[in-house]
């Protein structure tokens, strides 16, 4: 985009209310850029990454398992399909009154997220309004379990876009977009089966436990959502270049370019979420899932085979399973939970042996394995061997050709013999051989 058309932009912010272009059906969202252009006080530009959950493709998110089945377009939107643009006071003041502990701050960045979220981003901003209604209950709940503001529970909006199997490019994975280290730090499993960053409930409370001990070093809630997206130290990093200051607008230009976008971004978040209906935005209508309960197995079990002994669907159990990476719940290895609808625990119960044994062989390891040696052990010797004592077959056996230097204890190791042998094979009494000369090895 020109700076004359951001500048246009600019002066129609300044205006009193009024109607912006029509969107067409999300079209524009398959062409998202990943950055954001904003305009200084002295004209320059300057290039701010968007969050890169933000950028996921609506149709890969519409096509998730919870989305497909308890999520639909709004049928009964009598909003017309535009964005009214409001004056910058208009803006300020809507921040001001949001029930937040955290300071929702505006200027032209923020100003820039909140016009990508109610413009380009709008249709995928209706899709998290009805997604919001499956998370946002439990995000509350584990923030509310550390005493953290509420206003957290929109950090996942920018992490993940609400997809609790999200992996970002860098490997951060989940609803929360934990990193493996950091992950195992706050208690989560990752292994070849299970990875609890996948886990909504697990990784909610790992989550609002890391956040609760990054206030406890730098005590500003800006602070600790950029921590949390760059990592404490790049933070005091910034902190130490800017001779100390601890305020996020004034490290800001010390920060990595994603961390610059990503508390304006969060601050955006909270914007659009609460005041979606001035920018004419229609949240999906949600059906809520039937409830869940959890049952623990002692036992290695495949999705599969539950799926196929209960009749039910996979792409269920692997929705209500995430943190499976292979659908393997590894009872074996110690007690696992699997998470079923509430009215299928008792039936789960009660076919819990035919689920095991159902295509057991299918999906079990084996654990005890017979090396077949009836047959001779053919192995190719290497090239050095080869060339300084090679066998030659010889009438009934083999031979090799003895080199300066070798020893019977070196022969009868590389042909698979032993010295006792080779001395009963070629007559030897003691050790001495002498260079040149054939020996038998079989």
């Amino acid at each position: 985009m020109s700076k004359r058309n951001i500048l246009a932009i600019c002066m129609l912010l300044m205006t009193s209310t009024i109607w912006a272009q029509v969107y067409n059906n999300g079209d524009d969202e398959t062409s998202e850029e990943d950055e954001i252009t904003v305009i200084d006080n002295e004209g320059r530009e300057e290039v701010i990454e968007f969050p890169e959950a933000m950028t996921y493709d609506l149709d890969s998110l519409l096509n998730l398992y919870m989305a497909k089945t308890y999520l639909d377009e709004a049928d009964d939107c009598n909003m017309k399909n535009v964005n009214p643009v409001y004056t910058k006071e208009d803006y300020v003041d809507r921040l001001y009154r949001m029930p937040t502990i955290m300071e929702m701050n505006y200027n032209d960045v923020v100003q820039k997220f909140i016009d990508r979220y109610s413009g380009r981003l709008r249709h995928s901003i209706s899709y998290m309004l009805g997604a919001s209604n499956f998370y946002m209950p439990l995000f509350e709940e584990a923030l509310e379990a550390y005493q953290l503001p509420l206003e957290l529970k929109y950090l996942p909006i920018i992490e993940s876009a609400l997809n609790p199997k999200a992996v970002s490019r860098v490997g951060a994975t989940g609803l929360w977009q934990f990193m493996l280290t950091t992950g195992k730090q706050y208690g989560l499993q990752v292994n070849s089966l299970v990875d609890e960053r996948r886990d909504p409930v697990k990784a909610s409370y790992a989550a609002a436990r890391y956040l609760s001990d990054l206030y406890k070093i730098f005590g500003d809630w800006n602070l600790v959502i950029a921590a949390y997206n760059c990592g404490p130290a790049n933070i005091n990093k910034a902190i130490h270049r800017a001779n100390g200051e601890k305020d996020y607008w004034q490290i800001y230009p010390y920060l990595p370019k994603e961390t610059r976008g990503y508390v304006p971004a969060f601050i955006a978040a909270n914007y659009i979420m609460t005041y979606y209906s001035q920018h004419n935005i229609c949240p999906m209508t949600t059906r809520l899932p039937a409830q869940t309960d959890t049952i623990m197995v002692n036992r290695n079990i495949h999705l599969e085979q539950v799926a196929e002994v209960m009749g039910m669907n996979i792409d269920l159990l692997r929705s209500l399973n995430p943190m499976y990476r292979r659908d393997v719940v590894p009872g074996a290895t110690e007690l696992s939970p699997i998470r079923l609808p509430q009215s299928e625990v008792g039936r789960f119960i009660d076919l819990q042996d035919s689920i095991c044994n159902h295509r057991a062989g299918d999906f079990a390891k084996r654990v005890e394995v017979e090396v077949k040696d009836d047959v001779p052990t053919y192995y190719r010797k290497s090239t050095r061997y080869s060339r300084r004592s090679r066998a030659v077959r010889r009438g009934g056996g083999l031979s090799v050709t003895i080199r300066r230097g070798q020893t019977l204890s070196e022969i009868a190791k590389r042909n698979g013999t032993t010295v006792a042998k080779l001395r009963r094979l070629n007559g030897i009494k003691g050790n001495n051989i002498r260079a040149g000369k054939k020996l038998r090895v079989r």
